[in-house]
């Protein structure tokens, strides 16, 4: 089987646009969570989020200087972040003026919900002014796949093209699935990730009326607090990751530098129920070990896991269940960077994958925030409270399980 190797990354997250600003503010556990100023949530039970930070400043999102002005005004804003991030991926991979065949690079972002902005804002425009108001790029700003489309054709990346949707889970599984491809000889290189842009009014009072989200509205950068006993809901945020995979014989030919290998990929349904988790969650045990299977590894082998790690009560506790059945008594860890981060949705798992990978260069796994009062169950487990932990990464696991029970998990191992 051919292997699979990361040689480039790109991050637009509520604490760091770029790689490098993003990763630091993690490990220093910094939160991007903030009240919403992007438009007026004072009605709604929920009033914070993480949303990137614009401006011209090092860490913070400057689309202008990536994407013009005018051909923003064609894409909805989860695109826009899809495409700053993949423009920092591509860069780092040494792409953008690549003279080799672009037939044999591909294209695999997807997106949990979308243009949901887009979507509510043409709907109440349609309602007030009526349809001649409805703009012409309303369809092809709404369609998910538009990512994945917009960057292929800045960058001329003709090989396979397409866009995962498996909400929360979908940026983990256009990571796997674009390593099969490359395994399968379909294409040398995958641009694969993720993007999301749902903070806006309907986002957040949908999730709202679920009771999905934290409402500390006095405390925002402690709202999200996985397997803390006083959370209260996740916090959606909002942006994009986006890995540059490739064949390793290739890169190595063509001198690319390697962060880490994906090793192993492995996915699962619940077949449970359309929001929550079985309680012994053994529907992300099962794409646990499959991805170890995959790669060829063992739970002992295991040093670090990024949990999917919400800060919600079904999913924590499933999760940690898991865990423990599966790593009790081994060398692993498990911290949640979406206390720092929010949770990103359908980009979560390529944002969490680059922190794995981040995690096997630095030797050093990023904690677990606000969590003060750990449930009783995590008790002799290290669940990386509050302050990062130095310490060998060796392997990997990135964890993503989204509504409809649906799990992906990624193995990432050091380059041997």
């Amino acid at each position: 089987m051919k292997r699979v190797v990361i040689t480039g990354m790109g991050i637009v997250a509520p604490n760091g646009t770029g790689v490098e600003y993003a990763w630091k503010n993690v490990v220093n556990g910094v939160s991007g969570v903030r009240k919403i100023d992007n438009f007026d949530a004072s009605d709604l039970p929920c009033q914070i989020a993480g949303v990137p930070i614009r401006g011209t400043e090092t860490g913070q999102y400057n689309p202008d200087a990536i994407v013009d002005v005018r051909e923003q005004r064609k894409m909805d804003k989860s695109m826009i972040y899809g495409m700053v991030a993949a423009d920092e991926a591509v860069r780092d991979a040494g792409l953008v003026d690549y003279d080799g065949d672009k037939d044999r690079i591909g294209v695999s972002i997807g997106s949990g919900i979308g243009g949901m902005e887009t979507i509510y804002e043409t709907c109440v425009e349609l309602h007030e002014n009526g349809p001649r108001h409805v703009s012409p790029f309303f369809i092809p700003k709404g369609i998910i796949n538009m990512t994945a489309g917009n960057v292929s054709i800045k960058y001329g990346f003709r090989g396979p093209n397409l866009a995962v949707v498996t909400a929360c889970a979908t940026s983990a599984h256009s990571i796997g699935e674009a390593v099969r491809l490359i395994q399968h000889g379909d294409a040398d290189i995958m641009i694969a990730g993720g993007a999301e842009g749902a903070v806006c009014k309907i986002g957040v009072a949908g999730f709202t009326s679920m009771r999905a989200l934290s409402t500390r509205n006095d405390d925002p950068a402690g709202a999200s607090r996985p397997w803390d006993k006083n959370r209260d809901g996740f916090v959606m945020s909002e942006g994009a990751g986006i890995l540059v995979l490739e064949e390793y014989e290739h890169a190595v030919a063509r001198g690319a530098k390697i962060y880490a290998e994906v090793a192993g990929y492995g996915l699962s349904g619940d077949a449970y129920h359309i929001t929550a988790p079985a309680a012994d969650g053994n529907g992300g045990a099962r794409a646990m070990m499959a991805a170890l299977k995959d790669a060829g590894l063992t739970p002992a082998d295991v040093d670090y896991i990024n949990a999917h790690g919400t800060s919600t009560g079904l999913g924590d506790m499933a999760e940690l269940t898991a865990v423990k059945n599966m790593f009790g008594g081994t060398k692993a860890c498990m911290s949640s960077t979406k206390s720092t981060t929010g949770h990103l949705l359908g980009a979560a798992g390529a944002v969490e994958a680059i922190f794995c990978t981040l995690a096997i260069r630095d030797g050093v796994v990023p904690p677990t925030i606000n969590l003060t009062d750990p449930v009783d169950e995590a008790d002799g487990f290290n669940l990386v409270p509050n302050v990062a932990q130095k310490r060998d990464v060796n392997v990997a696991i990135s964890n993503s399980f989204g509504f409809g029970g649906t799990n992906a998990s990624l193995v990432i191992r050091r380059v041997k």
